[in-house]
């Protein structure tokens, strides 16, 4: 288990691998990291993950969209909105 500068335990981490970014990204990965308690190496490691997670489900919804399945479940909550409509309406109250 190795601390980070913030004390930051990382338990999970791995791999080691040399990566070259811009002075800028580093200067702003940093003052994230500090400002979120954790390490540098930690903070990477998350915002990595997050980004990945965040192309999988793009893609997830870019086969959605090109199935049309996106138009059902549209389609589906409309119908649940009119249905509770009606049911507001049979109870004597209006829908907002």
């Amino acid at each position: 288990m190795t601390d980070g500068h913030t004390g930051c335990n990382l338990t999970s981490m791995t791999a080691k691998v040399t990566l070259s970014f811009t002075d800028e990204t580093i200067e702003e990965a940093r003052r994230y990291a500090e400002r979120d308690g954790m390490s540098l190496s930690a903070w990477i490691d998350q915002a990595a993950r997050e980004k990945a997670l965040r192309e999988v489900f793009s893609a997830h919804a870019d086969v959605v969209r090109r199935a049309g399945l996106d138009r059902l479940e549209k389609t589906a909550l409309d119908d649940e909105r009119e249905v509770e409509m009606i049911r507001m309406e049979l109870r004597g109250r209006r829908a907002s």
